[in-house]
């Protein structure tokens, strides 16, 4: 049992938890998180990997969820230029969908919406010409190129987390939420880990669990139903073989309303994505369909000169967004969040978390904060919206530059291997590598620069403990290491534990 009370206790690991974490803990607030899987193992690292303002969402005249999200597109950008980057994308005019005419009027509107600083504006493409053209169909005549970034989701979430352990927060993934109850003004909270069953106390609770957080409200005693309802939505993605040449996007509209985006993806690949169909059977068990494959090869392929069969699908995966209740299409539903605030008889309070996207965190974050003000007056200014994620400070340079000091410290790897690294750590390379003077000082090589000290740090710093956690989520290396090697970084791990 725990004699200290803390005073916020985080259910859900993924990106709302993680940067709840982080804000509350930067505030001078005792934080403890818990996730009863990896960090970001569900939704979180399931997304298209997009920080955008979500130009289909004017249509909806969602204005002011666009203008948010556009905001923290920049704020973002800056905050982490290693794992956010800017990125270009093609959206072909279809004659039968959309005008050109209203495509444009929709891109000047995002273009100025948010206060666009930092990325270029749009632009028209005559698709013939333009070397973005060459992989369409050579129907499609006139296009508009647009500007928009993208992320590495699961190491959002990993480098939130390790923000939030920095500033004093105590991060536990693989350990599960098991009850809560009000008790003498205070949460009594029963969690489950490796090691058995665990008492914490805590003067507030917060229900960031995403799609699981009716599951989750189930074991908080003496609480009022929830007042916000939730939608389950479950959204596929495909990954097949480099489809096109060139580090631009494409958007692609679809004649039910619906757009997919084509992305670069780990160098040799091409994302597709995504689909979006209200869940059907248990969150745990929600995987791509057959339906949905042929889907999105089909619509790919309306596009592309070059058709794109299920048999060139080389991975998959799939998430559920636990979205504000509407009966309109999925599609429509909003990205929205609300904030729902139980306080019973002026007991501790339960704050739950509906809905969001992943460009919106941090906003989230801050908002959850001011509604907890009254709770901790103690609590420092908001502080995020200036400060860098670890990593990020790349010390005034652009990432280009850093890059090409990093290559000549570490100039045994191989190009797309440093590019790697300085991705997914920015400034803590060094950290990481330990400072190596030669790839000797590295330890085991599992292939593809990935050393025997990487892994070390990612399993005693990013809390990594099985196969999907390294070579998945802290890294893509899934899609890039031989089975092989696959089967040695598995030992290791399993020897690491013993």
């Amino acid at each position: 049992m725990q004699d200290k009370t803390i005073d916020l206790f985080i259910i859900g690991g993924g990106v709302n938890g993680t940067g709840i974490a982080r804000d509350a803990a930067g505030r001078g607030l005792s934080v403890m998180l818990v996730e009863k899987g990896d960090l970001a193992s569900g939704t979180s690292s399931a997304s298209t990997k997009l920080i955008h303002g979500g130009l289909r969402y004017l249509e909806n005249y969602d204005f002011m969820l666009v203008r948010h999200a556009l905001i923290e597109r920049e704020i973002l950008l800056n905050s982490a230029p290693h794992i956010i980057w800017p990125l270009r994308f093609i959206l072909p005019h279809h004659s039968e969908l959309r005008s050109a005419f209203v495509l444009r009027a929709g891109l000047l509107i995002y273009d100025n919406l948010g206060g666009r600083k930092e990325l270029p504006a749009t632009k028209t493409r005559n698709l013939r010409k333009h070397k973005t053209g060459k992989p369409l169909d050579p129907k499609l005549r006139k296009g508009f190129e647009y500007s928009d970034c993208w992320v590495n989701d699961a190491r959002l979430v990993a480098l939130n987390a390790l923000d939030a352990h920095e500033h004093g927060a105590e991060i536990k993934n693989y350990t599960r939420f098991v009850s809560a109850a009000r008790k003498n003004g205070i949460w009594e909270i029963t969690i489950e880990d490796t090691q058995g069953t665990h008492l914490v106390k805590a003067r507030a609770l917060v229900n960031a669990a995403g799609p699981w957080l009716s599951i989750t409200d189930e074991e908080i005693e003496d609480t009022k139903p929830a007042t916000i309802p939730v939608r389950l939505i479950k959204g596929s993605h495909i990954i097949v073989n480099k489809v096109y040449k060139g580090k631009h996007a494409y958007i692609f509209q679809h004649p039910d309303g619906r757009i997919v985006f084509t992305i670069p993806y780990e160098g040799k690949f091409t994302l597709i994505g995504t689909t979006e169909a209200t869940l059907e059977g248990s969150i745990e068990k929600a995987k791509i369909s057959q339906k949905e494959i042929e889907y999105l090869c089909e619509l790919a392929s309306t596009y592309f000169i070059d058709d794109i069969s299920p048999d060139d699908v080389v991975h998959t995966y799939s998430g559920v967004r636990g979205l504000l209740e509407s009966e309109e299409d999925a599609a429509k539903v909003s990205r929205d969040y609300e904030l729902d605030l139980d306080v019973k008889n002026n007991q501790a309070p339960l704050l739950s978390v509906v809905g969001g996207k992943i460009t919106t965190f941090r906003k989230l974050s801050e908002d959850v904060m001011e509604k907890l003000e009254e709770f901790f007056p103690h609590q420092t200014e908001a502080w995020t919206a200036k400060a860098h994620l670890p990593g990020g400070d790349l010390g005034g340079k652009t990432f280009k530059k850093f890059l090409e000091v990093k290559s000549r410290k570490y100039h045994w790897f191989e190009d797309e291997d440093i590019v790697r690294l300085c991705r997914a750590y920015g400034s803590r390379i060094d950290t990481v590598l330990n400072n190596a003077k030669s790839k000797s000082d590295l330890g085991h090589d599992f292939g593809c620069g990935f050393s025997e000290t990487e892994l070390n740090y990612l399993i005693n710093t990013e809390w990594a403990r099985d196969i999907e956690d390294v070579l998945w989520r802290r890294s893509k290396l899934l899609l890039h290491l031989s089975k092989k090697s696959q089967r040695e970084v598995e030992t290791y791990l399993v020897n690491y534990q013993k």
